[in-house]
């Protein structure tokens, strides 16, 4: 079973991908039983099929990079859990994925990154919005993983806004002004 960070913890986790082969049409693809995270062109092919299972909890949707995110707003309600792909660690759109989905689309369920995950932007990750993170299988070994979740909070107070942060750090803090500084 592989190993997830949600929340700040490493949890063992029974989510099965759904990834497409090369000559398969979304329309052929065959979801499985249980928790099933699906790519959006599968979702969109089986829309009336899956809603009910998707209201359940049992599948969730993942978007790639490319995908057309407004597209898909109207979607957004009935899923507990939605992940982004990230199939290189170069590929920073599921950044703004995560936090549009947060702050313009207003997705209160589990936000999940997987695909080549690093432990590097672990911190970046949640700060955009994600609160599950799901590296490759093969990536890290259990005490690796355990060392990763320390970067979790590498920074305790961010100086720029994010998703978790909406407002900058000079916004947060109150720092005396020039008639409270004493001489």
């Amino acid at each position: 079973m592989p190993k997830v960070i949600k929340n700040g913890r490493i949890v063992s986790d029974d989510w099965r991908i759904l990834a497409l082969d090369e000559d398969e049409t979304p329309a052929a693809a065959v979801v499985p039983a249980g928790h099933a995270l699906v790519p959006l062109e599968v979702w969109q092919a089986h829309r009336a099929d899956l809603l009910d299972r998707a209201t359940r909890g049992e599948v969730g949707v993942w978007l790639a990079g490319d995908d057309d995110l407004e597209a898909f707003a109207a979607d957004v309600a009935p899923f507990r859990i939605i992940a982004v792909n990230f199939p290189k660690f170069t590929d920073g759109r599921g950044y703004s994925i995560a936090t549009l989905l947060r702050t313009r689309y207003g997705y209160t369920g589990e936000l999940r990154a997987i695909g080549d995950v690093l432990r590097d932007q672990f911190n970046y990750l949640t700060r955009s919005g994600f609160d599950a993170l799901q590296p490759r299988a093969d990536r890290y070994t259990d005490e690796q993983l355990e060392a990763a979740v320390a970067n979790i909070s590498d920074f305790t107070q961010p100086y720029q806004a994010s998703a978790t942060h909406p407002q900058p750090l000079f916004r947060r803090v109150a720092r005396p002004g020039p008639q409270q500084v004493k001489s």
